[in-house]
């Protein structure tokens, strides 16, 4: 999987930073999540055809998440689109969605399909990753996501040499978890093949303390998590029921993570280093997200 934030900046743009938006690549899956304002532009950076995107996971509807949104529909309806465009929200997402495409009033069709969440589910299944949603503590319903790798296979050669099986077709089926019959001997996967879990990340938006989200993130590998404010203004945090950087930490800390990076940064602190500091004392293994980040 390879992850690039493409915006860090919490309400509104700044000199360096972009709104809330990011893409998450593996295999043929290009997942957008979140399309707040200029994600076309950081797209174009990052050196991705918005024509490639398969999937857009909007966690909510304020206007930091989502004001890009009209425009890269626009130009998806005017691009000869031909893929079916997958949509996922919170409620309310299928009666925005269909007003936002009455106001674009584009002449060309887009093919899409959305899917409101309002509960914990896996929403994408395939054999290269699994997508769940989980619900958030937001002003407003809210979705945050977890990525799943499928768990592969990797061929133990050692055991396989004894039957003289190195480079052969059979190796594939081996690696889909079936026994095979090479020469007149069974060689069954358990043996055969190491089974290897795949790569967790995990992306939490606008949310307020809860206990609950360490479940969510629990032994990602990457928790890419909002931390818009200093524990020093924690109950305006409260108020506006988001995470200081101090919880995000502890947040990390209980789900057993192995590298943590905030975003949805907000302007007021000119210093974001402030953010990271506060952040380090409890999870050293904090990293502060930048517009065009690449994480492999």
């Amino acid at each position: 999987m390879k992850v690039i934030i493409l915006g860090t900046s919490a309400m509104k743009p700044t000199r360096n930073r972009s709104t809330s938006s990011l893409i998450l690549i593996n295999g043929k899956d290009k997942l957008l999540v979140d399309c707040g304002e200029g994600t076309q532009r950081q797209l174009l950076k990052a050196k991705i055809s918005p024509t490639k995107i398969t999937s857009i996971l909007l966690s909510h509807w304020h206007g930091d998440h989502i004001l890009g949104l009209p425009g890269l529909i626009q130009t998806l309806s005017r691009s000869e689109y031909s893929k079916t465009l997958k949509i996922y929200g919170p409620k309310g997402t299928k009666n925005f969605i269909s007003n936002l495409m009455k106001f674009l009033l584009t002449k060309q069709k887009l093919k899409y399909e959305v899917k409101e969440i309002s509960k914990k589910e896996k929403i994408i299944e395939n054999k290269e990753s699994i997508v769940t949603a989980n619900l958030l503590y937001h002003s407003i319903p809210c979705i945050g996501y977890s990525f799943q790798e499928q768990a592969k296979r990797k061929i133990n050669l050692k055991y396989t040499k004894k039957f003289g099986l190195v480079k052969d077709p059979l190796l594939g089926k081996l690696q889909e978890g079936k026994t095979i019959t090479y020469k007149g001997k069974k060689i069954t996967p358990d043996k055969a093949t190491t089974l290897i879990e795949g790569k967790k990340i995990t992306i939490i938006s606008d949310t307020g303390y809860n206990k609950k989200i360490s479940s969510i993130a629990k032994d990602s590998d990457i928790l890419i998590i909002e931390s818009t404010f200093l524990d020093k203004d924690k109950e305006r945090a409260k108020d506006y029921k988001h995470l200081t950087s101090k919880q995000a930490a502890k947040i990390a800390k209980e789900a057993n993570v192995k590298q943590m990076i905030l975003t949805h940064l907000s302007e007021r602190y000119k210093d974001k280093s402030l953010l990271l500091k506060e952040a380090k004392k409890i999870f050293k293994k904090t990293t502060l997200a930048k517009d065009l980040m690449e994480i492999n």
